[in-house]
């Protein structure tokens, strides 16, 4: 289909709206919307499945912005094409209140399917969304039934290609064999500091072959060859796909073409002026749009109405010939958890033998996998030593999509980008595993998820010093605190098994946002004290464990984790000394400063000053709970290689070390 000149004015309008955002907003990176132009046109135009009455239409084709500066770029197609966003919203670039924000913001109800900016993110959602589609086609789909049938779009960028979690998201869909995925590589061969030269001159299409995908090299401003790119993806069957646009940053601009200048500044009036002028665009007013291009994007509104109508007539017949599958269908993508799901909690007794919580994790997700189908997840290469795989639920591959277990290899940034894209997609809980001290590698994929508001679970494993002989750099110290330092991400350290159950039910019911087991590698016994305490009292962040045995509480003990068992018995050693100690547990700290006033002063009344606060790491944040006259014991260097209990003594997590620091402050 030839180019016709409706075709570049469409185009144009894009680039025009994308120099007009930016020199308003007096700030923002006109330069990859203007050389993206005719791709994202051509995309949109002549392939894109989608409906702007309805962006949360399951069946849609997504597409990722992963080159999340550019997002001038994606408001204007959202504008043009119908969605929820107008002309004023894009006057509003970057402004208080806007919808229109620096990089794109998580809204699918504007149709931004997930929040780019940080690169490689994006890339990695979109691995992540492409998984979930090929899971749920395996779970739902049948014979002369394609509910879920469409592709995963992305335009990355050459930032994004640079950033090691890209690799290893690309690394993994290549090995999975990921073919509803088509990237558009925008290869304009400038970054901030100047030519890509500087820093980046590997053979990118080499390297996206090595890791077994279908790549192909085109002018990205010729919207035909775009178009049989596209086409050509979409034929080729078993790899993921990269298209290769070469194009050039601000294309059109007579001054600012290939300068790195127009990555992120406005062109300026006069620029902006020549560059409409060397488009023959017809007008200097900013934000105008012709009607006949605005009626030629909104065509997308009664293709996309008929598009999705297709699809509902197809689940009304899938309805009718498999009532059960769509029953569930509609209930996952609906968010509800089954009926009589937490009757499948397993309840431990204080008279089993002592177990890590990492065991107890692996036995409450084995005793929900049978319930919760959509409970889906895996490790990064840890599977065996986070006790996190899933037996009888088969492996996912390329040859088993309907597999519950991931094997991410050691790769976690790329890991927790990916269950950033399985969340999104809908109709999935993933989660993922590896050890604590490695949170660190996911860091900025949690803080997304944070900012989201999605409902992932990350299973954290080795969770303090007492991981023992592997040493200091096996053995977090800082993690747990910076960790709670993440708005939105509940942090939960359970004390026992029962805790670790009842860490489950909140993470599982959590949707507003991410949750965090950090768990035990060493043996910890099950509390009688919380046996029936610990369902409410984890979901509510802190509890009363166990009060005071005398008439009065002189002190409180607050601890978490493996340090509440030994709170609890230095309790008894107070006692001996007359002194009444009341013992709390506090495994999350978000959840506890939720609670109403009145709870958080029944559990920690504000008449007793006397406060000590237990934690095998950085004693940086505790002040808050145990105030001016409190203490904290925690660890304010690296650990050490040695047994665990060896280290407990060295570090003086000890019940007698307890008392004796607790006495002491009752001197002060």
């Amino acid at each position: 289909m030839p180019k016709t000149d409706l075709d570049q004015r469409c185009i144009n309008a894009l680039r025009v709206l994308a120099m007009d955002g930016v020199q308003r907003a007096n700030s923002g990176h006109p330069g990859m919307p203007m050389g993206m132009a005719d791709v994202a046109y051509t995309l949109w135009s002549r392939h894109m499945k989608h409906n702007p009455q309805n962006p949360k239409w399951p069946n849609r084709d997504r597409f990722v912005l992963s080159a999340g500066h550019g997002s001038m770029l994606l408001y204007s197609l959202l504008y043009l094409t119908g969605y929820p966003i107008s002309m004023d919203d894009l006057k509003q670039f970057r402004q208080w209140g806007s919808k229109t924000a620096g990089h794109p913001e998580y809204d699918i109800a504007l149709g931004i399917e997930t929040t780019t900016g940080p690169l490689g993110q994006g890339f990695g959602n979109g691995v992540g969304m492409a998984i979930a589609a090929r899971h749920m086609a395996a779970r739902f789909n049948r014979q002369g039934f394609r509910l879920f049938d469409h592709w995963i779009y992305a335009i990355v960028s050459d930032g994004d290609l640079m950033e090691g979690v890209s690799q290893e998201a690309a690394s993994l869909a290549g090995h999975l064999g990921l073919d509803n995925i088509i990237y558009f590589y925008d290869d304009n061969e400038i970054s901030i500091e100047g030519s890509t030269d500087l820093a980046f001159t590997e053979d990118v299409p080499t390297r996206f072959r090595a890791n077994g995908w279908h790549v192909q090299v085109i002018d990205g401003h010729d919207m035909d060859a775009i178009d049989i790119a596209i086409r050509a993806a979409k034929a080729a069957k078993g790899q993921p796909h990269l298209i290769v646009c070469h194009t050039h940053i601000a294309y059109g601009s007579p001054n600012m073409r290939d300068s790195a200048e127009a990555h992120g500044a406005p062109l300026g009036e006069a620029e902006v002026q020549a560059t409409k002028e060397a488009l023959g665009w017809p007008s200097m007013e900013p934000f105008w749009v012709p009607d006949d291009v605005i009626a030629a994007y909104r065509v997308t509104v009664p293709q996309g109405e008929r598009a999705e109508a297709l699809w509902h007539d197809q689940m009304n017949s899938y309805e009718q010939a498999f009532p059960e599958e769509a029953k569930e269908l509609h209930r996952i993508l609906s968010g509800r958890l089954p009926e009589n799901w937490l009757t499948a909690l397993p309840q431990f007794k204080p008279t089993d033998k002592p177990i890590a919580t990492r065991s107890s994790s692996g036995k409450v997700i084995e005793s929900l996998a049978p319930v919760i189908p959509e409970l889906i997840g895996g490790s990064a290469d840890l599977a065996p030593s986070t006790r996190t795989y899933l037996s009888g639920f088969g492996d996912f591959s390329r040859g088993t999509p309907q597999g519950r277990n991931f094997h991410f290899g050691v790769r976690e940034h790329g890991m927790g980008a990916i269950l950033n894209g399985m969340a999104l997609y809908g109709g999935i809980r993933p989660y993922g595993a590896t050890f604590l001290i490695f949170s660190d590698y996911m860091r900025p994929s949690v803080r997304l998820a944070a900012l989201m508001g999605l409902p992932v679970i990350y299973v954290w494993t080795h969770d303090s010093i007492f991981v023992g002989e592997d040493g200091p750099t096996h053995e977090p110290i800082e993690q747990i605190m910076s960790l709670r330092l993440i708005p939105n991400l509940a942090t939960i350290r359970p004390a026992d098994a029962n805790e670790t159950a009842a860490a489950w039910k909140v993470a599982l019911e959590r949707t507003s946002g991410p949750t965090a087991l950090a768990l035990s590698r060493q043996n910890l016994p099950t509390l009688a004290e919380a046996a029936d305490k610990a369902m409410e009292g984890v979901a509510r962040g802190g509890y009363i464990l166990s009060d005071s045995p005398l008439d009065r509480v002189d002190i409180i003990l607050i601890a978490t984790g493996s340090e509440v068992a030994d709170a609890l018995a230095a309790q008894k050693l107070l006692q001996e000394k007359r002194i009444g100690a009341r013992v709390v547990s506090m495994p999350c700290w978000l959840l506890f400063d939720e609670q109403p006033l009145f709870y958080r002063l029944n559990v920690l009344p504000s008449h007793v000053i006397r406060r000590l606060a237990i934690e095998a790491g950085t004693p940086i944040g505790w002040e808050r709970y145990v105030g001016s006259y409190g203490a904290v014991m925690g660890i304010n260097r690296f650990g050490a290689s040695a047994p665990a209990g060896r280290l407990k003594q060295e570090f003086g997590f000890t019940a007698e070390r307890i008392a004796e620091q607790a006495q002491k402050l009752m001197a002060e």
